[in-house]
């Protein structure tokens, strides 16, 4: 189960096959795509939906549910802004103080190069222990929201019902202490919690989490002998839907500058336009240097061996894929995201193929010279470009610093400066791994039974928690919410009459019900 088999393969559809994966080279095209060994389905439905019932922590929850949505509403209050170390130590105080007046026996500020982290302990003397991840930084706030302030905890009705509008409420506030509403349910109405519990926080999530590392380091060895990981998430859309991800993949952020010196160009400061007759132009080299890394329509990245690395989806990975094409609505997809058609026309599990197994290759911003208003004909002396490329498993970072780096090199651009900003590798769990079992066995209880894929085509540190403690990791849970990063956040509360998403009582007793699932997983 779950072997690797299969080289690359060159060709411009994906193929079903009989045979394992494999692959080979035609010079008329260059993007790998797999062809499948299996033409099997995962079904989450097979998995038994969760039998247990633990009545008196849903009661706990029924009798408390004022003071829970209190709970959602201070810590998104409290302003965390990441970016603007607005509210930061102050969020960190916080949380640390909740989970103290939980219960945890141990509970420290970790002290970063950065913002600081939160480090939890929870001893209930059980058999298994659960790692949990929480974010309680948030992005920079926009002017045009709804409500007058956006870190005041509103309450607002709308088609859904009830819902939370606050920044951080969905991302990742409200799901958070959701979770921790369910543990104080079980606390006080039971006794103890079904598992122990570590609690590892930090407040650069939306930096991209440059001193996790350090937050984990004091208790890596501890960490180590845990069961798995857990990052509480709304993971269901508006009718009730749920969509759960294994993994992410990697990435690695960075610019590329070009600015006048010895192979030409201006070298201190911009000059007269006229002058190019005579004159390099570095914003000219840039933008040469970035197309010489892909062909002509930006589509396929040009760089050797950038594919090559990546590896082969398994078994499981086939079966997770091929029962999402099932069910693959792409025109819908597109609409949402205001497109056309995708690269080439694909569609079905081609598309979600590609989108899973390529790695990608993004100008996020490019700038030089003059951008106002009107005219004014200069020659810059510099050019700069913010990049990312996703990596898929396989694809490690510094592997890909290093082959960009070569490919500039042999295409004669040494003077273009490469400045890594950031990067990590992919992480991804497997699907028979106890953890997911037990989280689909608990959405099939309340009739979220999940798409599952094998990983999202974003990225997020979480290779923390699959690699460096050697976990299985899963980031999900029922609730719904909307408009991260954007203005009008929100989380849904109380349902409206037909809105199948779950709100806050039933989200915290499927968290009451995911810890006691595991507690009786076997591996």
């Amino acid at each position: 189960m779950g072997a690797t088999a299969g080289k690359w393969f060159f060709a411009p559809v994906l193929i079903l096959a009989s045979m394992a994966a494999t692959a080979t080279t035609t010079p008329e095209a260059e993007r790998p795509v797999w062809t499948f060994d299996t033409a099997e389905a995962f079904d989450a439905t097979a998995i038994p939906a969760y039998a247990g019932r633990h009545e008196a922590a849903y009661a706990y929850i029924d009798a408390h549910q004022p003071q829970h949505i209190a709970n959602l509403q201070r810590w998104v209050r409290q302003r965390s802004i990441s970016a603007q170390d607005d509210g930061i130590d102050d969020m960190a105080q916080l949380l640390a103080d909740d989970l103290t007046a939980l219960g945890f026996q141990e509970v420290e500020l970790v002290q970063t190069p950065g913002h600081p982290g939160v480090f939890g302990h929870y001893d209930a003397g059980a058999e298994k222990t659960l790692v949990v991840y929480m974010m309680y930084d948030v992005q920079p706030v926009e002017e045009n929201w709804q409500i007058p302030d956006p870190f005041a905890g509103t309450l607002v009705e709308n088609q859904l019902g009830t819902v939370l509008m606050a920044r951080g409420a969905t991302n990742q506030k409200g799901p958070e202490r959701a979770f921790l509403n369910a543990v104080e349910a079980m606390i006080r109405s039971e006794g103890t919690l079904p598992v122990n519990l570590y609690v590892v926080a930090e407040g650069e999530e939306e930096l991209g989490s440059p001193n996790f590392g350090a937050v984990l380091e004091p208790y890596l060895p501890r960490l180590r002998q845990a069961d798995g990981a857990f990052f509480p998430m709304n993971i269901q859309d508006r009718s009730g839907a749920a969509a759960l991800n294994l993994g992410v993949k990697g990435i690695i952020y960075f610019e590329l500058e070009a600015r006048g010196g010895d192979w030409g160009g201006p070298v201190d400061a911009e000059v007269h336009g006229s002058l190019k007759a005579l004159v390099d132009s570095p914003a000219l080299r840039l933008v040469q240097a970035i197309a010489s890394m892909t062909s002509a329509d930006g589509n396929t990245i040009e760089i050797p061996g950038y594919y090559n690395a990546v590896r082969a989806p398994t078994l499981d990975e086939q079966r997770l894929i091929n029962a999402l094409a099932a069910t693959q609505d792409d025109s819908a997809l597109q609409k949402a995201l205001g497109v056309r058609q995708w690269i080439d026309g694909i569609s079905g599990r081609q598309a979600l193929v590609r989108n899973l197994y390529d790695p990608t290759l993004n100008i996020n911003g490019i700038w030089s010279g003059y951008t106002g208003e009107g005219t004014k004909t200069i020659l810059p002396h510099k050019a700069t470009a913010k990049i990312d490329s996703r990596l898929p498993p396989g694809l490690e970072p510094d592997q890909a610093y290093r082959m960009i780096r070569a490919h500039l090199h042999a295409h004669g651009f040494d003077d273009i400066t490469l400045r890594p900003t950031s990067g990590y590798p992919a992480a991804a769990t497997q699907a028979d791994s106890p953890l997911v079992q037990a989280t689909i066995s608990v959405l099939n209880k309340y009739g979220a039974t999940p798409r599952v894929s094998p990983w999202l085509a974003g990225s997020a540190p979480f290779y923390q928690f699959t690699r460096t403690l050697g976990l299985p990791f899963v980031f999900g849970g029922l609730g719904h919410g909307s408009g991260a990063h954007a203005p009008n956040e929100y989380m849904l509360i109380r349902p409206a009459a037909g809105v199948r998403a779950a709100g806050l009582a039933d989200i915290e007793k499927s968290y009451v019900d995911m810890l006691h699932a595991l507690a009786a997983a076997r591996e």
